[in-house]
């Protein structure tokens, strides 16, 4: 560790209540030369196949490293599942063989489709002194097929699974209408009641046809679009319903220069890839017209200007009653909550020009030579409003509460070459291999490209440092994405506002100083003031059950989780899973997680459906 990590503490690593997830213990060196990739996976999943299909599945368990991993998504419980030690594994399995159709898993294949996904020895860690096989497999279950990712490692001479993940993609009996099973189209406008497909659309949307809606999703961004058309391909009906004005308001409505951090072949959403002349840096009006587009293209139900007016439970029925014209239908909501905007004594006192939290912030105006603003956050948002009044000409303070996590976007893109990058793997690929592996090994992985990161960024952390700015490295030195994972949030992604704080353009000052809010700034313990003409709170959000509370009542809130951080497994707590409350789920995150975890949330809500499995199963 270096001088500046010993100095700065790291504090505020996880939300209340998640768990740090540990590091995980790498297989021990390798000792084999020439290794046939191909032979050996194909032994490991032969004995793997013999040990589920007999009458003990869960012997396979002795198949795993002494510290290996195999993690489920839906294809064994339906759950989100990572265990650990062939012990542990043991257990698992003999769990999930007591559900009502035994144990689900049939048969695993090799995936030798493409090339990528062909069997292949390659090193796990950056010393290049632990070799692995990894592999692609399809998985096959008595409820659907799926895919799965394999690494094998060296023990005491034998090859064996050091991490096996297996996730459902697809329902026996209820294909997604895509390809093959596309609409045909020609009857259009045809049949006696010669209506076309504007006519059919519109019946839809307005559900003057008749139907209802089976589920209700609650909000228009990323996170209602993309469950809303995994589950129009899984014929779930589906309505979104959402207070703006139009699709896509939650970006367009933000503050003016705001630009999106990561790149664009880390966002693409399901089925619709962003088009290759897309700037690698989404600004936030484009994107809002792409979730506009996206939503008209994938033809999905949307109700703008619409507020939940009464929500109920019925238990005798199993669903809601939520009233926004007297719609009936099963609940679902984002990650984020309301805004958090701590209270500062003096605030009703200003006499500035704006005090506002950033979600209400709209960009600055107009030229403020001779101004002041003060910005109290220090993460992603603080820092683009920042560089916008500086750009402005106004004198601006940075008021930091904790350390965050620093990284440059030509450092991230650098660290995310050869999996998502303009010519890295496809995204479905790319998408296995990152969700391929437990938590813990993937913040492993992260603890070694952070350091890559550091490196590249290093003039840069120490000029940040002596401007005053605190960094830190993230939870066990594992960098920027596992702030966010556990944090969700406490990161900032450097598109240039870093340099403007380097060369004190934007000064820094600590908020636990700051004791009051006067007419015209605010006051430190140390009774000193900045001048402010703008204070603008960039202090985040609070959890999703704040607006749970405020929209379906204490009775509700009260038993639904937190959301976002880890539990014990590593696994995300409360997002695209069951609550604990039927009928209700939470789902949300980036757009990179809205896209991957979108389908496996759609899955569960069909499953239900269909009666395939009880909500208190496992």
């Amino acid at each position: 560790m270096s001088g500046r990590d010993h100095e700065v503490p790291i504090t505020h690593m996880a939300l209340p209540g998640s768990v740090d997830v540990e590091l995980a213990e790498l297989p021990e060196p390798s000792q084999a030369v020439d290794i046939d990739a191909t032979r050996e996976a194909e032994k490991v999943v032969k004995a793997v196949n013999e040990a589920i299909g007999g009458q003990s599945p869960e012997t396979v368990a002795d198949l795993f490293c002494k510290n290996g991993y195999w993690r489920d998504h839906l294809m064994l419980s339906w759950g989100f599942r990572t265990v650990q030690t062939p012990d542990k594994i043991h257990e698992f399995v003999q769990e999930c063989a007591k559900s009502k159709e035994g144990f689900k898993i049939v048969k695993l294949t090799l995936d030798n489709s493409k090339s990528f996904r062909q069997p292949a020895v390659s090193p796990i860690d950056d010393k290049c002194e632990v070799l692995v096989i990894t592999a692609v497999l399809t998985a096959e279950s008595k409820l659907g097929t799926g895919v799965g990712y394999l690494r094998l490692a060296q023990e005491s001479g034998q090859w064996k699974i050091y991490t096996l993940y297996t996730s459902l993609r697809n329902l026996n009996g209820f294909p997604e209408d895509s390809f093959e099973r596309r609409p045909d189209g020609r009857a259009n406008g045809r049949g006696p009641r010669g209506k076309n497909w504007n006519d059919r659309r519109a019946e839809e949307t307005n559900y003057t046809d008749g139907s209802d809606p089976k589920v209700l999703i609650i909000g228009a961004g990323q996170a209602g679009l993309t469950v809303a058309a995994r589950l129009k391909m899984q014929k779930v009906n589906a309505l979104i319903i959402d207070k703006n004005e139009r699709v896509g308001d939650n970006w367009r409505k933000r503050y003016h220069n705001l630009v999106l951090h990561d790149p664009v072949w880390y966002d693409h959403l399901p089925y619709l890839n962003f088009p290759p002349q897309w700037p690698i840096f989404t600004p936030k009006d484009k994107l809002a017209g792409w979730l506009e587009s996206y939503a008209t293209t994938m033809e999905l139900n949307v109700w703008m200007n619409t507020r939940i007016l009464s929500t109920s439970w019925d238990n005798a029925k199993n669903r809601w009653d939520i009233s926004v014209s007297r719609m009936r239908a099963d609940g679902l909501r984002g990650q984020s909550g309301e805004k958090y905007q701590p209270s500062i004594p003096g605030a009703d006192s200003f006499e500035g020009h704006r005090i506002c939290h950033s979600s209400e912030f709209p960009g600055v105006s107009e030229e403020g030579q001779g101004k002041s603003a003060v910005i109290i956050g220090s993460c992603t948002s603080a820092h683009d409003i920042a560089h916008d009044f500086v750009e402005k000409g106004y004198g601006v303070t940075m008021v930091q509460k904790s350390s965050t996590t620093v990284v440059s976007t030509d450092a991230l893109m650098d660290s995310m070459q050869g999996l998502f990058a303009e010519d890295g793997l496809p995204t479905e690929d790319a998408d296995l291999v990152m969700n391929g592996m437990p938590t813990s090994l993937l913040k492993t992985m992260q603890v070694q490209a952070s350091k890559k990161t550091r490196s590249y960024d290093r003039d840069l952390l120490e000029g940040l440092t002596k401007a005053g700015y605190k960094v830190d490295d993230g939870p066990h030195e594992s960098g920027m994405m596992f702030k966010y994972f556990q944090r969700a949030g406490g990161y900032y992604i450097d598109s240039g506002t870093s340099q403007l704080i380097v060369d004190g353009r934007i000064q820094m000052a600590q908020s636990h100083q700051i004791t009051e809010i006067l007419p015209h700034g605010v006051k430190f313990v140390d009774g000193s003031e900045i001048k402010a003409d703008e204070i603008v709170f960039a202090t985040g959000y609070q959890s999703m059950r704040t607006q749970t509370r405020q929209i379906f009542g204490d009775a509700i809130a009260d038993q639904v989780p937190d959301v976002f951080g880890f539990n014990q497994e590593g696994e995300f707590r409360g997002l695209w899973q069951r609550t604990g409350h039927p009928g209700f789920w939470f789902h949300g995150g980036s757009l990179a997680l809205c896209r991957y975890y979108s389908l496996l949330l759609a899955l569960q809500i069909k499953g239900l459906e269909e009666n395939l499995y009880s909500y208190n199963e496992i």
